[in-house]
């Protein structure tokens, strides 16, 4: 239990708030666009299992891949694998057992869940092994995440839908828009030991400036969706919040200045997730 405890400090397990409400999200959209419907109660804790399974898996997973180049960067030394807290044995173990819940849980909702894992988890691992040939790691992981919001669409609907597409683009480029931030606190390290990243790739000043171009192309696709999807006004102010949240997350860090990192990259994020959830469901309430 106490190397339990470890390993979910060591992936911020109570981070995993901040990428349910996505899966929730394209469950509520997708069941009620398609269906007209609220997802079942059943389909609420299937979702929620997997989406837990899922994130702890990768989570996890990154960890263990990169636990060389963690033991060697000073700013991630102290992590649990590298700083000889938990093993690699019991971090695999770990990793099965998330998985397992994953399987379990789409093997609980629908065919199309099911037939959609292979590509599931090979993006939950493949992601951590980009930034080791290339610069777009950022995007890949943007695609990993963004596939909370279809595992919850098709969680609930069993199928796919034009307005899908715009939710998987503005989770996409959320998160690889803020993912570029964050790397660039490693952007030096990144050169020196020949790890890709934007920021070590085309510089920190040039870093943001990609990220607020991927944070423009999240905003556009959310605006999108709030046209073509069932919802009305109520979520049209909740984009128009989002959007403000990232203009006030772009205004924390600059190239100069990267102490605000941490409260742009958990805390804004955490905000911009919840209020898109919030929104949604009190304008479909409406």
């Amino acid at each position: 239990m106490k190397k339990i405890k470890v390993i979910l400090e060591m992936i911020k397990f109570e981070h995993t708030v901040f990428a349910l409400p996505f899966a929730f999200l394209g469950a509520v959209l997708g069941s009620m666009s398609v269906q007209g419907t609220w997802p079942t109660i059943m389909e609420w804790i299937f979702i929620t299992l997997a989406m837990v399974g899922a994130r702890s898996a990768a989570m996890t997973l990154n960890r263990v891949i990169d636990a060389n180049i963690d033991k060697k960067n000073p700013r991630t030394a102290d992590r649990a694998i590298p700083a000889g807290e938990v093993s690699i044995a019991q971090s695999l173990l770990f990793i099965g057992g998330s998985f397992a819940l994953l399987f379990i849980a789409a093997f609980s909702l629908n065919t199309l869940t099911v037939l959609m894992l292979p590509l599931f988890v090979f993006l939950l691992t493949f992601y951590s092994y980009t930034k080791r040939f290339t610069w777009l790691c950022h995007v890949f992981l943007g695609v990993t995440i963004a596939m909370a919001p279809v595992g919850g669409w098709i969680g609930a609907t069993g199928q796919f839908s034009v307005e899908l597409l715009f939710l998987f683009l503005t989770v996409a480029f959320w998160t690889a828009g803020f993912d570029v931030i964050y790397a660039t606190q490693d952007a030096e390290y990144d050169r020196r030991v020949k790890l890709h990243s934007i920021p070590a790739r085309f510089g920190i000043e040039k870093a943001l400036r990609i990220s607020k171009g991927f944070h423009l192309i999240s905003f556009a696709s959310l605006l999108l969706l709030s046209l073509l999807s069932p919802l009305g006004w109520l979520f049209f102010i909740g984009v128009m919040i989002v959007g403000a949240i990232m203009v006030y997350e772009h205004s924390l860090v600059k190239p100069n200045d990267l102490t605000k990192v941490g409260v742009a990259f958990f805390q804004m994020n955490g905000i911009i997730s919840i209020t898109m959830l919030v929104f949604a469901i009190g304008d479909l309430l409406l």
